[in-house]
């Protein structure tokens, strides 16, 4: 341990001194070099924000100045100064929550607005590809957080750009879920089946998905493809339903009775006399629906609760 009047070597203090300047180079390095689309949106949200609080101080000051303006008036009765005072109140109100309405749109979107956003980015990636893309927007109108919102867009769009790289994808198959207290987002194809989590790797998706507590899990069935759902909290967690199955269908309960079974797709088919597809549409559906990024998770819970 070194007193404050200890003398530090001229080697150890250069050390000191390339340590600090590599940190520094590297804070430096994030702050210039952040995804222009990205830092161009966080400044424009925050240089947003600022002005809101802006004017909302102002309209604070404006109002109470007003107030204090009647009560000191000399020419006012009682009851005029009251009327006067009301008139100023209401007024005051309604520019408030006009302000709190935009702040809250800086901050907040609805689910089904920040979907459709997404879906008008997608759809000129697959412009002048044979792939058909299929959208399964939210049905609930619930707002979500500015960056709930933009980290969902942006880990759908990676996984996207990873699924078309596969072979013989002719369909995919794009959903957000709003269950809980979280946020879904699936990427379902009908390629091989055998995308792994690691070939989402160069994109990033795990840290942008850590940064928010949330997870990825990839589900590949080779020869029926793979379904990608980044899943992220949207706030703190509630209680356990308590029926979990209560959200399935007829046919969707028949299908996971199969699958707690260990049948596949192809004898699910044969015994419930339909298409191998519709077998996996109730599969997917029923992922969704539970909550669950795999099969093996979904028969899990069909026994947990069975």
């Amino acid at each position: 341990m070194r007193s404050a009047d200890s003398v530090i070597a001229a080697p150890d203090t250069a050390v000191v001194q390339a340590l600090w300047d590599l940190v520094t180079s590297h804070r430096d390095r994030l702050a210039t070099e952040a995804a222009p689309g990205t830092l161009a949106q966080s400044r424009a949200a925050a240089g947003e924000r600022a002005r809101v609080i802006a004017e909302l101080t102002e309209t604070h000051a404006t109002a109470l100045s007003g107030l204090l303006g009647v009560l000191r008036s000399r020419n006012l009765d009682d009851a005029a100064a009251r009327t006067t005072a009301v008139e100023l109140a209401v007024t005051a109100l309604v520019e408030l929550r006009a302000e709190t309405e935009r702040d809250r749109a800086v901050a907040e979107e609805p689910a089904g607005q920040a979907f459709a956003r997404l879906a008008d980015s997608l759809r000129p990636m697959l412009r002048y590809c044979p792939v058909r893309l299929e959208l399964g927007p939210p049905d609930s109108g619930r707002p979500l957080a500015a960056d709930v919102a933009h980290a969902a867009r942006a880990v759908v769009r990676a996984v996207l750009l990873t699924v078309l790289e596969q072979d013989d994808v002719s369909r995919i198959h794009v959903g957000w879920y709003l269950a809980g207290n979280e946020l879904r987002a699936t990427v379902r194809d009908d390629g091989p089946g055998e995308l792994s989590i690691c070939a989402l790797g160069p994109h990033r998706v795990g840290e942008r998905l850590e940064v928010l507590g949330g997870r990825l899990d990839v589900d590949a069935v080779p020869g029926w493809g793979t379904t990608v759902t980044a899943t992220i909290p949207l706030g703190a967690p509630e209680t356990a339903r308590v029926q979990p199955l209560g959200s399935l269908g007829a046919r969707e309960l028949e299908v996971l009775t199969h699958l707690a079974r260990g049948h596949r797709n192809r004898l699910i088919a044969q015994e419930l006399h339909i298409s191998e597809s519709t077998v996996k549409f109730h599969v997917a559906n029923i992922l969704t629906k539970l909550g669950v990024a795999s099969r093996g998770e979904a028969s899990a819970l069909f026994h947990a609760v069975a």
